[in-house]
């Protein structure tokens, strides 16, 4: 069935606050343009911003603050809230700049709000269709900022470029027809001048794809197909025409590699999802970490973390680039905590595997060869039977993101431990209607029930140096900073601060909705760190009191 706005949503939305009408408190100080220069920076030092999905292009989540620390978390206090009136869940990361904090929304709602009050300063509604096949849930993950313009991609599968200071559309690209399958919801990654996104649609039988937009005029700059075409390398990879409606969509957000000039992305399962005699074959580039040149889309290698994935494990994760010892040599990394049960640390210049190792109950593959296979264990493929494995569809992890401490070099990353028997039948491709050809039952009984747990890992190893459990999978992204804080959230609501080297709790905060598919980000404002909590649709400003450690370490 298809996701339909309900007409009582799409009339509460119809309000004052129309297209790009600016309301509320305005800005004391318009923002400066935003410079290639502080995309490259990425977070500063004093923390005066978070201008990027990931913190830096590397993706670390990691701030340099310190304020907060393990002894004084505990004191933090609510300063205000900012409730959406849209239903759904964030899935969003805030964007910092200048004291003004811009967020989207479910249904592709965003705003503009002033730092110090919480109120708003403008609000932005897109007018979507009411058929929209957008799968997995009306979510968006974020925007991207350059110059006086923020970019968005939408549900129906459009990039924005919006002005800055108003909300108001400055122009709107067509990445698909979304009555096809094609929808988009990822924050996009600007590099120099482009715009990167890629497409949702996976369960729809798209041909997923990563485009690049002039930032300025919004004309499409190149293209890459993450399913060769007849006559591309990888074509034969896809029994017959079934690279036609292979899906293999991208709807996370890639990270950036200046010195070599490279985009690194993960991409999502082949289509229909569970039945293998579809499409037989390793189905490239599904499953996979494409490296694109970020000039020409032109593609520089590839990691296929499941060929012929059977299991809906998208490789929709966030990846995370870094420099680390390994064996005691310096080493380019990517790392990567897939929904297949294994985390990765790739050489980020060649593709090379330099670890690979499970990271919660994997039963599908034994362990993955010397040239980077999965050694797969015997009877793993779903039929109309059903067939027990884990993970389960949801997987080890997904697209919430992790986090990586350059000083420590850990990998953290939120788990989950759950099971699933999943069933494969023939389907049909028909477009526009979803294209899966199974499904799953999720194992949760009195002996087996899912749980979750955060663990941090040792990148050159794999090694699990802490793990703290949770009685039920959370969805929620992690957040580090230079004082040795992590903040995160459970599955039951609660906002966490541990200890990021030692894993122990400090501090719990129930917010009466989870954090889904997104992070705190955390900010100086006023000479105060702030931290800044997405739950439900509501966002919440958190602060020390006066006089509790407004000096930095």
């Amino acid at each position: 069935m298809r996701p339909m706005i309900p007409r009582f949503v799409r009339l509460a939305l119809v309000s004052a606050a129309v297209l790009g009408v600016t309301l509320g408190a305005q800005q004391a100080t318009p923002p400066g343009p935003v410079t290639n220069q502080e995309l490259l920076d990425g977070l500063k030092a004093d923390g005066s911003n978070w201008l990027t999905f990931g913190g830096n292009y590397a993706n670390h989540r990691f701030s340099p603050l310190t304020q907060i620390t393990p002894e004084n978390v505990g004191s933090l206090q609510p300063k205000w809230t900012f409730q959406t009136a849209t239903l759904g869940n964030f899935e969003t990361t805030t964007l910092v700049r200048d004291n003004v904090l811009y967020v989207t929304g479910p249904l592709n709602v965003a705003w503009a709000v002033d730092a110090r009050s919480g109120r708003q300063i403008w609000r932005y509604r897109r007018e979507l269709p009411d058929n929209l096949t957008a799968c997995c849930g009306l979510v968006n993950r974020g925007f991207a900022a350059l110059g006086e313009r923020l970019f968005m991609v939408t549900l129906d599968a459009h990039l924005l470029a919006l002005d800055m200071k108003t909300g108001a559309v400055v122009w709107d690209a067509i990445l698909g027809d979304y009555k096809t399958g094609y929808a988009a919801t990822l924050a996009p990654l600007v590099v120099k001048d482009k715009v990167i996104v890629g497409v949702a649609g996976g369960e729809y039988g798209i041909r997923g794809f990563i485009d690049a937009y002039d930032a300025q005029s919004g004309k499409r700059a190149w293209r890459f197909y993450t399913i060769p075409g007849p006559g591309d390398p990888g074509n034969n990879t896809w029994q017959g025409e079934s690279w036609k409606i292979g899906g293999t969509g991208v709807w996370v957000t890639g990270a950036y590699d200046p010195e070599t000039n490279a985009i690194f992305f993960g991409t999502g399962n082949p289509g229909p999802d569970y039945h293998s005699e579809s499409r037989e074959g390793d189905n490239l580039y599904s499953c996979s970490l494409v490296v694109l040149d970020a000039d020409t889309g032109t593609l520089k290698w590839h990691y296929q973390f499941t060929p012929h994935d059977v299991h809906d494990y998208d490789s929709t994760e966030v990846p995370i680039l870094a420099d680390i010892p390994i064996s005691g040599q310096p080493r380019k990394v990517v790392m990567f905590a897939n929904r297949n049960g294994f985390y990765y640390t790739l050489d980020r210049t060649t593709g090379r595997v330099i670890v690979a190792k499970p990271f919660v109950q994997t039963t599908w593959a034994k362990s993955i060869d010397a040239q980077g296979r999965p050694m797969l264990q015997p009877g793993h493929r779903p039929d109309e039977k059903g067939e027990r494995t884990c993970p389960d569809l949801t997987g080890g992890t997904n697209f919430w993101p992790p986090s990586f401490d350059p000083r420590t070099r850990l990998f953290f990353v939120n788990a989950r431990e759950a099971c699933a028997t999943f069933y494969a039948y023939k389907p049909e491709y028909v477009p526009g209607q979803r294209f899966t050809g199974g499904a799953q039952q999720l194992v949760n009984n009195r002996d087996e029930k899912p749980f979750g747990a955060f663990r941090a890992i040792d990148p050159a190893t794999g090694e699990r140096k802490w793990e703290f459990l949770t009685p039920t999978p959370s969805r929620a992204g992690i957040l580090t900073t230079a004082s040795n804080l992590l903040f995160t959230g459970d599955g039951e609501g609660n906002l966490l601060a541990l200890n990021s080297r030692t894993g122990t709790l400090l501090w719990r905060y129930q917010m009466g909705a989870t954090l889904h598919g997104t992070s705190p980000v955390t900010y100086m404002l006023d000479g105060k760190q702030q931290l800044l909590v997405p739950a439900g649709t509501t966002l919440t400003a958190w602060a020390l009191p006066d006089g509790a450690g407004n000096a930095t370490r």
